[in-house]
């Protein structure tokens, strides 16, 4: 009963995924292809054509033609481009019913002073202008419906955003954004039904820290060593699961990360 009544609650709506190349993205797309492949569109949304042209090659072979799928190259970290995004979308995947903010990543490890200006713009570009540009641009389509508005807004946040760690101040700090900026708009359109939803992971493994570590493969797998992390899939079926509710039903704010983790997010960086 669960399963037929997310796939018909999903039926027909258009959701836009950020950063949708790979991850937790990635695994998004094509979890919500499985819960509703009869009649979905998919706007996937990532700086890597390539990556994205796969996902939707793979997304028709896993469940046929049921799911129409534009892939669109965008950097959400340029104002531009993000505010922009509507633009660039074909009039028949425009009216947007779920949005999902995945897009983001931390650069580097270093501790205050030593800092890069180039590491914290790109973090703070990406995880906090980016989300905030793409949700502003996005928030007008849901406004127009009936009844004050309608939609889903689901922020991607972090543990982080709730412990902050040594090591990672920036990317703390821009996850802490993100989580106030949630708070915020959910306040602000509390007379509406539209859902603002944020889900924060604690260790998931994905290439999350090969860009951290910009490429050391070696560094990215001692994050991993001795412990067994979520799956992007976890996070997910997680995303799905709040988009699928009745419609009013918010599941507002969600931790989730694996059992080792019990001790938050000095636990999940020991290896840094």
């Amino acid at each position: 009963m669960a399963y037929t009544q997310t796939r018909n609650r999903l039926r027909g709506r258009t959701v836009l995924i950020t950063g949708a190349s790979s991850g937790i993205g990635r695994s998004t797309a094509l979890e919500f292809a499985r819960a509703s492949p009869d009649e979905l569109r998919l706007v996937l949304v990532a700086r890597r054509t390539d990556k994205l042209n796969e996902i939707a090659t793979e997304i028709a072979k896993t469940v046929g033609q049921g799911v129409q799928v534009f892939s669109l190259t965008l950097d959400v970290s340029d104002p531009v481009e993000a505010c922009s995004i509507m633009d660039k979308l074909p009039a028949e995947f425009r009216d947007i019913d779920v949005l999902v903010n995945n897009a983001g990543l931390a650069k580097g490890a270093a501790k205050a002073p030593e800092i890069s200006q180039d590491e914290i713009n790109t973090m703070m570009l990406t995880n906090v202008n980016g989300l905030i540009n793409i949700t502003q641009a996005i928030l007008p389509v849901f406004l127009k419906r009936e009844n004050g508005g309608r939609g889903d807004i689901i922020n991607v946040g972090s543990v982080a955003g709730r412990e902050p760690y040594a090591s990672g101040s920036v990317y703390c700090a821009s996850k802490a954004a993100v989580r106030a900026f949630t708070d915020s708009i959910r306040r602000e359109l509390v007379a509406t039904r539209i859902r603002v939803i944020e889900i924060d992971p604690g260790q998931v493994e994905t290439e999350f820290s090969l860009v951290r570590f910009s490429g050391d493969s070696a560094k990215a797998a001692s994050v991993y060593v001795g412990c067994e992390p979520l799956t992007p899939g976890d996070i997910a079926e997680l995303l799905i699961f709040a988009a699928s509710r009745r419609e009013n039903v918010v599941i507002a704010d969600t931790l989730v990360y694996p059992n080792h983790q019990q001790g938050g997010a000095i636990t999940m960086h020991r290896n840094l």
